[in-house]
Order: structure tokens, then sequence, then C-alpha cells
């Protein structure tokens, strides 16, 4: 059993495969930075009967450490941890190279590999990121803030406005607090990501380029956006089993 896990700032997806060429089971837990060890230990349990390899993408550094020592301490494996000096065939044209975080680079490596040479890749998260790639270079990102983030912001900043879930209501023009919020966050995050599409295919001069929509929020905001899209909510899971299957140790 091989096991490809993303540590996100909000959510840790854990994705199980036998053959290493598919993920065949899912698990999501909260991202929790002050959480022991031990309590870590006791969820992974319930997940992971059994793993020969093991990668992890991970933006959230606190957690290393206690995932490499449960690895390590339960089935006697090292960590392979997406970054400098793990082969995956991308290149990156970037001032600083190091600062491209690894979930950037695992949907990459899968946008690039399952899809097209020249892409790009949308990614909502607790940021809402567009990653363009051409010919397996990876030549820009934007990033956004996300909808879970504008949301809280939003809510904690006034006062009389009320917490709402993320869908989408009937009309875009509201009549109601809690539907006028919700269009703003639903349809104004999808005419974002429309609007951002438009610019980025017009700046490097792409008209039909082909645009991968993943990520925890996908599935909310893939239905209301008008620009053609590919939803793969685990890109990133199929990334990294590509990256585990290019650096095979022996």
């Amino acid at each position: 059993m091989k096991t490809a896990i993303d540590i996100g700032n909000t959510t840790i997806a854990i994705g199980l495969s036998k053959s290493g060429e598919t993920i065949d089971k899912i698990y999501r837990i909260n991202t929790e930075k002050n959480k022991s060890a031990d309590e870590y230990a006791l969820l992974l349990n319930d997940f992971i009967k059994e793993c020969e390899e093991v990668i992890i993408s991970s933006v959230v550094p606190e957690l290393n450490e206690v995932f490499r020592d449960y690895f390590i301490d339960r089935f006697n494996l090292d960590v392979l941890f997406v970054g400098t000096g793990v082969k995956t065939g991308l290149k990156i044209n970037s001032d600083n190279p190091k600062e491209v975080g690894s979930d950037l680079i695992g949907n990459s490596v899968a946008a690039t590999t399952l899809y097209d040479d020249t892409c790009l890749v949308i990614d909502l998260g607790t940021a809402t990121t567009f990653t363009y790639l051409e010919n397996k270079v990876l030549k820009g990102v934007v990033i956004a803030t996300g909808l879970t983030t504008s949301k809280n912001a939003l809510i904690s900043q006034t006062s009389l406005l009320p917490q709402v879930e993320l869908q989408a209501p009937k009309k875009v023009l509201g009549t109601n607090s809690v539907d006028c919020i919700k269009s703003g966050l639903i349809f104004g995050h999808a005419s974002m990501i429309d609007g951002m599409i438009r610019r980025i295919k017009v700046e490097t001069d792409k008209p039909n380029l082909k645009v991968i929509i993943t990520g925890g929020h996908a599935k909310i905001i893939f239905p209301y956006c008008t620009e053609p899209l590919i939803k793969d909510e685990i890109l990133i899971l199929k990334g990294l089993l590509i990256i585990l299957k290019k650096n095979k140790r022996q």
C-alpha cells in the first residue's frame, strides 16, 4: 500500500493506493497545529493499516516532524517530502524556486502528466491559486484570497452580518442578508476565476488553454464558472503518486 498525504492549512487529505497508479481511498481530517503526535497517531491508525511507501506534500512545517515520526515508529519508513532534491520532471521559472509550495508542485506534475504539458491549474483551498505551466515549465502563479478565508474575514469584520453556508443562492441579486452574502461569495469568486482565466489566456496568447480546477472548494464553485474547466478534486494526490514513482527507492 502506498500512502500520499497533502497537509494543507485547513485540511489534511490522505490517499491510499494499492497499485501506486490510482487513488483507491481518500480520507480527510482537519488540520490542527496544536494537536499532539499521539492524537494524530490515533487518527491515522484508523485509516492506515499497512504502508510500504509514503510521500507527503506539506505547507504546514509544524506538522512535518509529527508525520515523519509516525511513519518511522509504526512502519519503519522514511517519508519522502516534496521539496528540494526530489525528482518531479518539472522545471520552475521563479525568482526563488524554493518559495514555490509543494502543493503547487504536486498539482503541476499531475496536470502536465495527465492533461496537457501547457495548462492552467486553479486550486481552491485556504488561498485560491492559479498556476500557469508551459511545456512542463512552471511559468507563473497568482495567489488570491480563498473562499472560506474571504467569508471569515467578511463576517469577523462586520458586526451585523450573519454566518452563512458556502452554497449559492437562487439568484444573483439577494433580498436578505444571507442570500446577499452567499451571492457575493459564490458568484463573486466564480466571476473572479472566469476573469483571471481570460486575462491569463490573453497574456499568454493561449486562447484554447486547458484549465484544471481542483481543491476543497472546487465542487462548490465549478458549476458557476462560465469558462471551460476540467474538475479534478484529487489532482494533488495523483501528482504525489507520480512523484513517488519517479523517486522510487531501491
